[in-house]
């Protein structure tokens, strides 16, 4: 790959078509005093009423080579606790959609410094144990639950890894034991299968669906319904139709935020960059097209959104 071109095409904020009042008619605005803060890739901060969860955050964002033509499958992982807890908080829960370093890099140190519980896939629970997490402090969850933490909802879903061009899912593997010794190299670390989330932030809303690769189990997530959706943009266009059928089994959410497209080894202090591998302007068309009344919030990494999407203040 190519490094990515500089951002600067797709505005941070799409204002909606006028169909967008009669679904916000429709829907309600979402309540609560939640605020979200984009970490990158697919990573995301949700602060609600005092509490904290994190969503996939990786925030090192370190070198392979990805994006510069010359990847390299034994790069070293390292977490960076500067840049961790400038940007963490204090989390209460942490998820994990799936093992990928650009996924769970961050997490050990997150886990082992905040006492946060970690929840994700069998394969992200014997990796962390294998970095010297706790196990006690993780919860390892299929798809399919609903867990109530003190009045802020989880709901988890089953999903699926996006594919590259020729069909096939980048890094597969699972684990089913903790591996001999604590990962060293990104290649170290397998997909392990792939879940989503929706998290209602505190009393009241509102719920956001969060997706950590392009692809998902149809069947899964119908019936979901959320306010906001953090939607993964395709490499690719493997996955039939993945963007009109995702909206409709979504019920075509009032808020569409893509994620995943920007270039994740450049530092959250830099302005967002492209992935030149993601067609974010067709990816945002499709969905203009497909849900017209769904507003398009196209995130960067120094603005705090509202319970709404729209943005309250740059981050501290």
């Amino acid at each position: 790959m190519l490094r990515g071109a500089t951002f600067g095409a797709a505005a941070p904020f799409l204002p909606s078509p006028a169909p967008a009042a009669a679904a916000a008619t429709r829907r309600g605005s979402p309540a609560g005093s939640a605020s979200f803060r984009w970490l990158g890739t697919s990573g995301w901060r949700i602060d609600a009423e005092g509490r904290t969860v994190l969503f996939d955050p990786y925030v090192t964002r370190f070198k392979t080579g990805l994006f510069d033509g010359g990847f390299e499958p034994g790069t070293k992982l390292r977490s960076d606790p500067e840049r961790v807890r400038k940007h963490i908080g204090r989390p209460e829960i942490v998820l994990v959609s799936h093992s990928h370093w650009d996924h769970i890099a961050d997490v050990p140190h997150i886990a082992m410094t905040t006492g946060a519980r970690v929840l994700g896939t069998e394969t992200t629970f014997h990796l962390l144990v294998a970095f010297g997490v706790d196990p006690g402090q993780i919860s390892v969850v299929k798809g399919g639950e609903v867990l109530d933490f003190d009045g802020l909802t989880v709901e988890v879903v089953s999903s699926l890894h996006s594919r590259n061009k020729r069909h096939t899912y980048f890094a597969p593997g699972t684990l089913n034991a903790p591996p001999s010794a604590a990962p060293r190299t990104i290649s170290d670390l397998p997909e392990g299968d792939t879940l989503a989330f929706q998290v209602t932030a505190g009393n009241g809303g509102p719920s956001a669906f969060l997706m950590g690769a392009s692809d998902f189990c149809e069947r899964a997530v119908q019936g979901l319904s959320p306010d906001l959706a953090m939607i993964a943009v395709p490499s690719s266009a493997s996955t039939s139709r993945y963007v009109p059928r995702l909206l409709r089994a979504l019920g075509r959410p009032g808020v569409v935020v893509p994620v995943h497209w920007d270039n994740f080894e450049e530092p959250l202090s830099e302005p967002p960059r492209r992935d030149p591998a993601m067609d974010l302007d067709a990816f945002v068309a499709l969905v203009q097209q497909e849900s017209p009344a769904s507003r398009i919030v196209v995130p960067d990494y120094r603005t705090t959104y509202g319970a709404d999407m729209r943005p309250k203040s740059p981050a501290p």
